[in-house]
């Protein structure tokens, strides 16, 4: 099994960041933090780079139903989604595989949880 969910898509960066972040809405996922890597490459290391963002999507219930089970599970939260933009213009969408991670912890109790979140991450990748 990957750790990742990926799928290239056509259209503008933007394009793809906005409807990854409306198709993460869909999936009861909010955006709670957005590293924008180009500009953090150019503003700290004065480097060029390609567009490469990292979206923070959180499901409030799920993590909160992960926290019940495991109380450090925060260090694997929120789910990454990254949206990155490929040489001749190919847009990359790439989630987490929770159930790829979460494995790790050796929790039986996550693995429904983290099941749906895997479920939920594919179908806003599917969307795409």
């Amino acid at each position: 099994m990957e750790y990742h969910i990926s799928k290239t898509i056509t259209g503008s960066f933007n394009e793809a960041l906005d409807k990854t972040k409306a198709a993460l809405a869909k999936e009861g996922f909010g955006v709670i933090s957005e590293i924008d890597l180009k500009g953090k490459f150019k503003e700290k290391l004065g480097m060029d780079f390609r567009e490469y963002r990292i979206l923070g999507a959180c499901n409030p219930t799920l993590a909160h139903q992960a926290i019940q089970q495991e109380d450090k599970i925060g260090v694997l939260l929120p789910c990454n989604v990254l949206v990155q933009e490929h040489e001749g213009g190919q847009v990359e969408v790439t989630a987490i595989n929770p159930m790829e991670t979460m494995s790790a912890i050796g929790n039986a109790n996550l693995e429904t949880i983290a099941n749906e979140v895997s479920q939920k991450l594919r179908a806003v990748i599917d969307q795409l």
